[in-house]
């Protein structure tokens, strides 16, 4: 199953696609990339195999590695300095959303002069950076998740504020994406889970948030569709490359489609992942349920046509929150945030501040307030559904 698309951006689908990296860097004038990952995968095959490849192609790769699972704005800056330092001409993402996001960071502030935070996705900031001096992006995602291969925002934590913040500007689409599922093979089933998890919730805010957009709808819905057909499988069997290269793809679709817009359980989750340090997929798993009952009055009517385009037995609202339930326990997933989260270390009124302040929030098909927010965090440690 290999094939190429322009939709969002330039895509190179398909097995061993990994092995045209060196085009890729080509077709963009790329002779000094900057390879960007974590530690762990710098250490893998993969990566060596990639890289290895890049300098019999006559590509001399510079690698930085030291991207930290919630990424930080230090990450960032380390990373450019070194891509300068080195006088790179381009950025290879490689990775999870840590290592994608970071990659395309670095890209862009490696020619920009204003702090990163100025950059955050709050009115017009993105205006002020320089264009010009924004570094060209191949992207190849490793996990099936984020979607931060077809993204145009990188989540960067501020260390000072404890705030992770959304680095906004259309550059930061990849020139290139290299979706290839053989990267994904060897991913536990539990990151297969949390990282599946955080595509549905992609495409499912993406589909609820307020606002014109048949495009994304679309999207989203056929998005949702591959999820709910290829993601047990691909928990269950690993090797099996179809359900891997569906994830993958459902993973892009998510990213693609939320350009519409997210809502609360993002809201909710990145003052979790910044303070308390959980996995972002796991903690959108986790909410969904408490947010998709908490918007029940205004988003029913799109919960049935889901269950219609997913061909749900029950094609009803408690029919599409029992298949969330049913599916998150199939995989594993907590019920309770409490589970994962103890309560002497849950700062409510901070988290419930944070939530509110997110970008994610304007985009829930609800207004909200603080008080909302602490409502749905103590649901969530409780495990109450809202009637």
């Amino acid at each position: 199953m290999k094939a190429n698309w322009n939709y969002p951006t330039t895509m190179w689908v398909g097995e061993n696609r990994v092995k045209d990296l060196n085009l890729a860097c080509n077709n963009l004038n790329i002779n000094k990339p900057l390879l960007v990952t974590d530690s762990g995968l710098a250490k893998s095959k993969i990566v060596s195999d990639a890289i290895n490849s890049l300098k019999e192609n006559n590509i001399l790769v510079e690698l930085y590695s030291n991207v930290v699972g919630n990424p930080t704005g230090t990450n960032v800056t380390e990373g450019a300095d070194y891509y300068n330092k080195k006088n790179c001409d381009g950025v290879i993402a490689f990775g999870g959303g840590s290592g994608l996001d970071v990659g395309k960071a670095i890209a862009f502030m490696s020619g920009q002069t204003l702090p990163i935070w100025d950059f955050e996705d709050v009115g017009d900031n993105w205006t002020k950076a320089n264009s010009e001096k924004i570094a060209p992006i191949i992207a190849v995602p490793t996990t099936a998740g984020t979607g931060s291969e077809t993204g145009r925002a990188s989540v960067i934590l501020n260390e000072e504020t404890g705030v992770k913040n959304i680095i906004f500007h259309p550059k930061f689409l990849p020139s290139i994406v290299i979706l290839d599922p053989v990267l994904t093979v060897g991913l536990p089933a539990k990151i297969t889970a949390a990282t599946g998890m955080d595509a549905l919730a992609h495409n499912l805010e993406a589909y609820c948030a307020p606002g014109y957009h048949p495009m994304a709808d679309g999207i989203a819905l056929e998005g949702m569709k591959i999820i709910n057909e290829w993601l047990l499988e691909a928990v269950n069997n690993g090797s099996n490359i179809e359900a891997r290269q569906n994830m993958l793809t459902a993973a892009s679709m998510g990213s693609t489609a939320f350009q519409k817009g997210l809502g609360a359980i993002h809201s909710l989750s990145h003052p979790v992942n910044a303070l308390n340090n959980i996995h972002h997929g796991l903690s959108n798993a986790i909410f969904m349920p408490y947010v998709l009952t908490f918007n029940k009055d205004v988003i029913e009517k799109k919960m049935i046509k889901i269950c219609d385009y997913l061909e749900l037995q029950d094609r009803s609202f408690n029919g599409f929150i029992n298949w969330v339930l049913d599916l998150r326990k199939k995989l594993n997933i907590p019920h309770k945030l409490s589970e994962v989260i103890d309560e002497k270390d849950f700062d409510l009124n901070r988290l419930s501040k944070m939530a509110l302040a997110d970008p994610s929030t304007g985009g829930n098909p609800k207004k909200l307030t603080e008080e909302d927010m602490k409502l749905m965090y103590q649901h969530s440690m409780s495990g109450e559904l809202f009637n």
